[in-house]
């Protein structure tokens, strides 16, 4: 059998693995973190409620080819997510901005309250600064919608979590997982090809120079109050380093506890300061960073392929990350059988 190495077993490389085991491929998989789904990453804490340990990750897609696929490796919980922005004083507003909010900040005071204080804490720029793509992702409305992802055709939750749907993508026969161990140049000239979505700067040992990421840090807790909030979800307008909060229990099938609630609040940072843990790429409005991507381009061997939000530095929503990896396995089959 021809041997495949996947460097991370997220989404993207759990993706990639599973298509060509069952393509006949023999793969390996690693992983330096002590488990798999990656970023996407959940476990129930000692109440039986399900937390997501790398912030909330919210499936919503209108992509059904998608769904079709990983629908083999997991039931659905129908989720539409709804979030609010606590102001200061006290009251809870919708996000996106819709009719409503509207009339309770008044539209001069929007910018001001929503967008510029979560730009600087979340991307460390002012607002004129970022991408026009990434400032468009949360747009104003002139309707009552409440729903943060209003216009995808299907948004839920996996029945068993992300971890477990990881689990069932991952387990075939052909594919091998190793967790804790991290990527070393050379176990590579082993394999066939290998899939790497690593952050492909650091694959070239940052010869170029460093691609900037946003990094968070997580602060996971629970608190003896049967139910806090009305929505999973509420974003902070302050200007303290947090950014959000997430009440697990309010995403359906996260558990439930009679006497505890457990949330988590992020607190966004340079990846620096957060031990070189890489989350978010940051796309400046210069493109100064696509332009360093490129030189590292250049650089990828013929035997590699990057894959997943870091090993393509680009801001990947779960879906996208999916519906790409599948495209590259289907591409590797054509070209290599």
């Amino acid at each position: 059998m021809k041997k495949i190495l996947v460097v991370g077993a997220g989404l993207s490389g759990a993706t990639v693995a599973r298509v060509l085991a069952e393509s006949n491929f023999s793969i390996t998989v690693i992983d330096q973190r002590d488990h798999i789904a990656g970023n996407a990453f959940d476990s129930e804490n000692e109440f039986g409620i399900r937390v997501h340990h790398y912030g909330p990750h919210l499936f919503h897609t209108s992509n059904l080819k998608v769904v079709q696929w990983l629908s083999k490796f997991t039931e659905w919980i129908p989720y539409h997510h709804k979030v609010k922005a606590l102001l200061a004083d006290g009251r809870l507003a919708t996000l996106p901005v819709n009719r409503e909010t509207r009339a309770m900040v008044g539209d001069e005071n929007i910018l001001e309250i929503f967008f510029r204080p979560y730009t600087r804490k979340m991307w460390g720029f002012e607002f004129d600064q970022l991408a026009p793509e990434i400032a468009r992702r949360v747009p104003i409305r002139d309707d009552l919608n409440e729903l943060y992802f209003p216009d995808d055709q299907f948004q839920a939750l996996p029945k068993e979590g992300y971890s477990q749907m990881t689990s069932n993508i991952l387990s075939h026969p052909n594919i091998t997982v190793k967790l804790s161990t991290k990527f070393a140049h050379g176990i590579e000239s082993d394999f066939l090809h290998t899939f790497n979505s690593m952050s492909i700067d650091e694959y070239f040992d940052c010869r170029h120079g460093l691609l900037p990421y946003r990094s968070i840090k997580f602060h996971h807790f629970s608190v003896p109050i049967a139910r806090i909030f009305p929505v999973a979800t509420v974003n902070f307008t302050h200007d303290e380093p947090f950014t959000r909060v997430t009440e697990w229990k309010n995403l359906p099938g996260h558990g439930e506890h009679a006497g505890f609630s457990s949330l988590t609040v992020e607190e966004p940072c340079d990846f620096i300061e957060n031990k070189m843990e890489r989350y978010y790429p940051v796309k400046d409005i210069n493109g100064e960073n696509s332009r360093l991507l490129a030189k590292y381009q250049t650089l990828v061997p013929p035997n590699m392929t990057f894959i997943g939000r870091c090993g393509n530095y680009a801001y990947l929503d779960m879906h996208q990350a999916i519906s790409n990896a599948l495209s590259i396995a289907k591409k590797f089959l054509v070209d290599k059988v």
